[in-house]
């Protein structure tokens, strides 16, 4: 049995607040638990929902010294979905109204969750062959495990892994707070180790430490080695290129699933959706004040509204768009100029446009059910799941062609009747809505011609079983097993 540890900052269904979540939360479950014993640690957040911290167990509690400060490290349990899932509790940490504040606070917080992942496991008799480390909150486990930890044969051999699920987020400060806060010698802030530009940096911290590097896309793998996506560590990341590799996410299919969905109006699935699909979108027009209209093309938008996921392009030609035979419902929330663009665009073409700023996860499965396209032109994506949860209810993606979404939309290709969704390749809002106009011309004078890609997106698989294949060989490769 080879044991791995999953150490994460968020992980459904406890906390959520991105993509990482559902990674963390989803995937172990997804492996051969004949050979893999694979659990999961995150933080005890007082944001939790009460209905979890009632399910926890207490195990127990110690102090660890984290730079000049003594610390509480309680330990709590809980098996859900067959998988184990431990919480590290800290009411100093973790006691604030959403998982993530502002840094030095939040490096602070994640220095201390990193140490105590490696504190706890001698305590909890658990010895992992491989931590799975995800995103910079975790960067500092291999730093820690290269550290002070050797002086213990119990961590003699555990290999470390490192997923980037978003280069852009590296948890940076200044090297002198970052030593203090981390009690970690000089040794470590240079620049082949955590330094970078003058300040200290996390996520590359556990780049450089880490056994094997990967991230969430097989493409987002290789432009992460360029510099307009590496975010300034392009260089490492060349460096550490055999190391490195991408993995495409995948999505719960217990979860998303238009057969079984409890959220939405009317359950389908690939037999049937030509006729029962266009009932969730009647009962969603119905509900958003959308003209009511099973002919009209409705595109769905589920998202941060964030310049990352391509909003300055839709702001560019929002007025052209509206002007075509379309309803756009967007859900989110993010930059206050994008999310009062839509508020606008709701109330200018009140009918046409449905501007739902927050976010609720019932109302996201309804979109991804009633809408016939789903709108997503992303200036980077390192894998992205909204496209595949899109494809999973027959809604077919608009993408642009970077990390992930050039990985699991095959563009249409009308002369060889293939594909799975529409794609541009140039950062461009009339590109772009060319490419959203070559959707409407389809769906509008070629019924059939659609409904043959509803079917290839419903038949594409994008569960976690092959993602977690590719992890288990990876682990064999670490462990040396192979």
């Amino acid at each position: 049995m080879k044991n791995i540890l999953f150490a994460t900052s968020e992980a459904v269904p406890f906390i959520k607040t991105g993509g990482l979540a559902d990674v963390a939360g989803s995937l172990p479950k997804y492996f051969d638990k004949r050979y893999f014993d694979i659990r999961v640690i995150l933080p005890k957040y007082a944001c939790m929902k009460q209905e979890w911290k009632d399910k926890m167990n207490y195990i127990t509690h110690f102090y660890m010294d984290l730079g000049y400060k003594n610390c509480y490290v309680g330990i709590m349990h809980m098996e859900y979905d067959g998988i184990q899932f431990y919480f590290i509790d800290n009411e100093y940490y973790f006691s604030g109204p959403k998982p993530y504040d502002s840094a030095p606070w939040d490096l602070e917080k994640f220095a201390f969750f990193s140490k105590a992942v490696l504190s706890v496991l001698p305590v909890i008799n658990f010895r992992p062959d491989v931590i799975h480390c995800h995103d910079w909150q975790t960067g500092l486990v291999p730093v820690y495990l290269h550290d002070s930890f050797q002086q213990n044969e119990f961590f003699w051999g555990i290999k470390t892994v490192m997923t980037i699920h978003n280069l852009k987020f590296q948890g940076v400060w200044d090297v002198k707070t970052v030593r203090g806060i981390t009690g970690l010698s000089d040794y470590y802030f240079a620049p082949d180790k955590l330094e970078a530009y003058k300040d200290a940096n996390f996520l590359k911290g556990g780049i450089v430490f880490a056994d094997a590097v990967t991230t969430v896309s097989n493409t987002y793998a290789e432009e992460i080695k360029t510099p307009f996506y590496g975010e300034r560590l392009d260089g490492l990341l060349c460096a550490r290129s055999h190391d490195l590799r991408g993995i495409v996410n995948g999505i719960d299919y217990d979860v998303f699933n238009p057969e079984t969905d409890a959220c939405i109006t009317q359950k389908y699935n690939a037999k049937n959706f030509r006729k029962e699909k266009v009932k969730n979108k009647i009962q969603l027009q119905r509900d958003l004040g959308l003209n009511e209209d099973p002919n009209a093309m409705l595109i769905g938008i589920v998202s941060r509204l964030t310049d990352q996921k391509g909003f300055d392009l839709i702001a560019y030609v929002m007025d052209e768009l509206c002007q075509d035979a379309v309803q756009i419902v967007v859900l989110g929330t993010g930059e206050e100029r994008y999310e009062n663009m839509f508020r606008h665009f709701d109330w200018k073409y009140h009918g046409k446009v449905s501007a739902q700023i927050y976010y609720d996860e019932p109302l996201s499965h309804r979109i991804y059910a009633a809408s016939d396209a789903f709108l997503m032109p992303s200036l980077f994506e390192p894998c992205g799941l909204s496209q595949l949860m899109s494809l999973r209810y027959g809604t077919l993606p608009i993408v642009r062609e970077t990390g992930g979404l050039k990985d699991t939309v095959e563009p249409y290709n009308e002369f060889e009747g293939t594909g799975t969704g529409f794609s541009f390749t140039n950062y461009n809002a009339h590109e772009m809505l060319a490419t959203v106009r070559n959707a409407e011309r389809v769906f509008y004078d070629n019924k059939r011609e659609w409904n043959k890609m509803v079917d290839r997106a419903m038949a594409a698989d994008f569960s976690w079983n092959h993602s977690a294949k590719q992890y288990e060989e990876m682990y064999n490769w670490l462990i040396g097993d192979k």
